[in-house]
């Protein structure tokens, strides 16, 4: 036989809170396990993800996660992607607060990333002011205090030279947009993760043909 043998498959690693696990909606429509298909059509061999990822999780209950898996999760991982702070912010903590522990949690994800931080993606933390959920909340103080959690993952993630994608800007524009939203209407559904994951296709396909 001749030919080239096939392209080892890339370890994917995500990190998050429910957004990640997918709440709402079925495994094979959370937006890494997309993301990992959309890589694939594009050439890129890249194994489904590894998730650590729970719904309701804080960052300091994400690193507990972390320290809780199984085999500490052995790096390296050629992705590893990292969405985490609604919890934070629903539950009243200080962005100052919560940049701290991103910034822990970003760290560690370069160390899985056998310290490539180009490798790292952080996904910004969508907007849940407009869902039916937030209906009787402070939808404008919600949004405020979401742009302030963003600017500090946003900030942290270019700080270590990590990549980021946006992905609040589509989850208010789809405001009003029932089909975006699961059936609880609070969650993303699988049509607004299928955007998520085309969003980061891109920037991950980039950092991983580096």
């Amino acid at each position: 036989m001749s030919g080239a043998p096939p392209a080892r498959e890339r370890r994917f690693l995500a990190l998050g809170d429910s957004y990640t696990i997918g709440e709402g909606v079925e495994p094979h429509d959370r937006w890494p396990v997309r993301l990992a298909r959309l890589l694939r059509d594009a050439g890129i061999a890249i194994g489904d993800p590894i998730i650590v990822a729970r719904t309701g999780w804080t960052t300091d209950e994400l690193a507990a996660g972390i320290d809780a898996a199984p085999l500490t999760l052995a790096a390296p991982y050629e992705l590893v992607t990292l969405l985490v702070g609604v919890n934070d912010q629903y539950r009243g903590r200080v962005a100052a607060e919560y940049r701290d522990r991103f910034h822990a949690l970003l760290v560690r994800a370069i160390e899985f990333a056998g310290g490539r931080s180009a490798r790292v993606i952080v996904l910004s933390i969508p907007d849940w002011s407009v869902t039916p959920f937030a209906s009787d909340r402070d939808r404008a103080r919600i949004a405020r205090e979401i742009d302030a959690y963003n600017v500090s993952n946003h900030e942290e993630a270019l700080g270590v030279g990590a990549r980021y994608v946006d992905v609040t800007t589509a989850t208010r524009g789809a405001a009003g947009d029932l089909s975006m939203i699961a059936a609880d209407g609070l969650h993303p559904s699988a049509a607004a993760y299928a955007i998520w994951a085309r969003l980061a296709l891109p920037v991950v396909a980039d950092a991983l043909r580096e």
